[in-house]
């Protein structure tokens, strides 16, 4: 299934893999290596993951505290937001 991301989440993505580069060489590597495992199992198992509104989901990454917001759409998975979770909790629904 194709994998897209609205503008801001892709920018999101980039500014947390360019502080985990800054607080240690090579953790901005790991968390992306993270977060392309965490987008396969989304698209492995789209509906399997946290309900965050009637269609809208989280999956978690495993070991860094970010999760994944995302659509399952006919063709597509919509990544809404690559969420830190120790943010403001819904800081993204105004982006649906």
């Amino acid at each position: 299934m194709k994998i897209r991301f609205l503008e801001i989440a892709r920018d999101e993505l980039d500014d947390a893999i360019e502080f985990y580069e800054h607080e240690s060489p090579g953790l901005g590597k790991a968390f992306l290596t993270e977060v392309l495992s965490t987008l396969e199992r989304i698209a492995r198992y789209p509906h399997a993951w946290h309900i965050c509104s009637s269609r809208t989901r989280r999956c978690q990454t495993r070991r860094f505290p970010y999760g994944i917001i995302y659509q399952a759409r006919q063709n597509e998975i919509l990544i809404i937001a690559v969420s830190n979770l120790h943010r403001k909790p819904d800081y993204w629904k105004n982006r649906l």
